[in-house]
């Protein structure tokens, strides 16, 4: 019998070390295979209790607990945060390949006793089907499909990726309102976005050939909580991004990149290819990048009303200092293990791809200027 949402709006305070091995045996009872959880889960798992909790806690030594007494122990946490708990399993679940159907359908059971109705667990349980162009409707259908923003696309089939997805119709208007960036005091945060877009050779929105400005719109966020542009920062971008807004529905964009680039379940969506494996070639240091960019993420939707980050509208913000933007936001800095472990700003060693490094050369040479990357190199 299901566990029903409390009657009270009232906020329980943050979980305690005993709560959080609560919620950490049921994650781990749901995800883990016969053999216990992958290298992959178990380090995304403990970066990801720690980041959250400040609990460190070694799944190898947890008691499993079944879905009716974890529902029983969750009686009198809300929605949210049973939410918050069945994509966890989720996130965990999705970095398996191949994904097994007995591990979706487990995640279901618990979803049930606590009366969440995740559309997240239909979209993982077509991924096991191999209902693959039905989850990408699906993305689709809730705006995340056509308009997920990596900022360019790479790889061997970028030349045939559709080019629907990846323009708009021309606005010299909104063009211009980016070119103006350029003039905008060093410190601020459209000038920071000006200098992003020329060292990487994109085109403003509203111009033939370049991203949709919803596509845009998480650009900003690269310079606001200083993630590079690589693939593994695209990972922390859209892990930040998810967490930061209260509607679930927000875990599509990180499901969305860690089907396209860590277990390749989600083959051809979108506007790039899949690239799988980019958490498995260094699992440790990956599961703390996320887990951080995650927490990052939850103090931003604490602190700024659970917005949804994509639907900001940033250019109105542009003339503001950068370190102004992030005190609205309330966004904290990286903790130093995920600078350890490889977290990297635009502006560094590391912080740009070699296709943007050549792509930002090109388009300096097509204006007759000096190629800069503002302190970025591949």
């Amino acid at each position: 019998m299901p566990v029903p949402l409390p009657d009270t709006t009232d906020l329980l305070p943050p979980p305690q070390a005993d709560e959080v091995f609560v919620t950490s045996r049921a994650v781990v009872t749901a995800v883990q295979g016969p053999r216990g959880l992958t290298d992959l889960q178990h380090h995304v798992f403990s970066a990801h209790v720690v980041a959250m909790t400040g609990v460190h806690v070694n799944p190898d030594y947890l008691e499993p607990i079944g879905p009716a007494e974890f529902a029983e122990a969750m009686r009198y946490r809300d929605e949210g945060f049973r939410s918050r708990m069945i994509q966890t399993m989720l996130l965990l679940a999705l970095i398996i390949d191949p994904l097994p159907e007995e591990i979706v359908d487990r995640i279901h059971r618990y979803a049930y006793e606590l009366s969440i109705d995740d559309d997240m667990i239909r979209v993982a349980q077509e991924q096991c089907r191999g209902a693959r162009r039905l989850v990408g409707a699906d993305f689709t259908r809730a705006g995340y499909g056509g308009n997920l923003g990596i900022s360019e696309p790479t790889g061997p089939a970028a030349a045939d990726t559709n080019s629907e997805l990846w323009s708009e119709a021309n606005d010299p208007g909104l063009v211009a309102r980016w070119a103006a960036l350029e003039h905008l005091p060093a410190s601020t945060l459209g000038r920071r976005m000006w200098e992003f877009y020329r060292a990487r050779g994109f085109q403003y929105p509203g111009s033939p050939g370049s991203a949709s400005p919803y596509l845009s719109q998480h650009d900003w966020i690269h310079v606001i909580a200083d993630y590079g542009s690589t693939v593994e920062s695209e990972i922390e971008v859209f892990g930040l991004i998810s967490r930061a807004n209260d509607n679930p529905s927000g875990f599509a964009l990180l499901a969305m990149v860690l089907s396209l680039f860590e277990s390749g379940s989600l083959p051809e969506v979108a506007i790039f290819a899949q690239d799988a494996g980019y958490l498995t070639r260094n699992a440790r240091h990956m599961g703390i990048r996320l887990a951080d960019a995650m927490y990052r993420g939850a103090i931003i939707g604490a602190k700024f009303g659970g917005h949804d980050l994509m639907q900001v509208d940033w250019l109105s913000h542009a003339d503001r200092d950068v370190y102004d933007v992030r005190r609205m936001l309330g966004i904290p800095p990286k903790s130093p293990a995920s600078i350890r472990a490889g977290s990297i700003g635009p502006w560094v060693p590391g912080g740009i791809s070699s296709y943007q490094l050549g792509s930002g050369r090109t388009m300096a040479e097509s204006l007759g200027i000096e190629y800069t990357a503002y302190g970025a190199t591949a």
